[in-house]
């Protein structure tokens, strides 16, 4: 395993599937994203001093940390949250042959 600092993974929430497979589309198609997960998950938070609990989507977004800025302002574009989730997480260690996978996937940067 080799230690990669400069790829992240981005995990946001969306309100339903629709919204999820859009923008990770979009993400992959626009080459801001190698590859996107998406699965129902449930979230418990504070909205406007109320506890809430609700059902949504978890995406898994890979890409390189030099396109976050790019990719978030996108993502900001196309989600219906007032206050999206965006929250960049590093890939610590990866086999070789995905980061360059990945790499080949992105922009170039």
């Amino acid at each position: 395993m080799e230690q990669r600092k400069n790829h992240i993974v981005i995990l946001v929430t969306t309100g339903n599937q629709i919204e999820a497979k859009k923008i990770a589309r979009v993400l992959v198609e626009e080459k801001l994203a190698g590859c996107v997960n998406f699965y129902p998950v449930t979230s418990v938070y504070r909205w406007q001093n109320e506890i809430c609990e609700d059902a949504e989507w978890q995406l898994v977004i890979k890409t390189d940390e030099q396109l976050f800025s790019t990719l978030s302002a996108r993502i900001q574009d196309l989600h219906s949250y007032d206050v999206p989730e965006i929250i960049a997480l590093p890939i610590v260690n990866s086999s070789m042959a995905y980061i360059q996978w990945l790499q080949d996937s992105l922009q170039k940067v």
